[in-house]
């Protein structure tokens, strides 16, 4: 081999380690950036849980008795300092607004069993009061 072929082959493995060495810091720059989006991100965790006893207040029946209160989002929420870039407080105000979204359903549907358990305590009663009044005529 010649000093020129020898120092092309050199080069060349410079470069291609060159570009192996960029693409590394650009793979680790994007993962160090999505790990601290994620350390951000249990706030939306926090925010997204009332998505669950939504759900299941529609799967219970329209009749309960006693229920005991549930706290759909915790106190520590209204103590967090507010979002000073424009981009941030903008997505916290999109998630605070579809959290009382969330709400405003939830208390909607809890305000029709309500009613369905009341119409059915009447139903009930009249259909007591019918079946009284036969008992009585037999």
């Amino acid at each position: 081999m010649t000093l020129d072929q020898r120092n092309s082959s050199k080069l060349l493995w410079a470069i291609i380690g060159g570009l192996i060495v960029i693409v590394l810091v650009v793979l680790s720059y994007q993962w160090m950036s999505q790990n601290q989006s994620a350390e951000v991100t249990p706030e939306a965790q926090l925010l997204s849980q009332p998505a669950a006893p939504a759900a299941k207040a529609k799967a219970e029946p329209a009749v309960q008795l006693e229920e005991v209160p549930q706290q759909l989002v915790s106190e520590d929420i209204l103590k967090q300092p507010v979002a000073t870039n424009a981009t941030l407080a903008k997505e916290e105000m999109a998630k605070l607004e579809d959290l009382q979204a969330q709400l405003d359903d939830q208390a909607a549907l809890l305000n029709a069993q309500h009613a369905d358990a009341d119409e059915l305590i009447r139903l009930k009663e009249e259909q007591i009061q019918l079946l009284e009044a036969q008992l009585k005529q037999q």
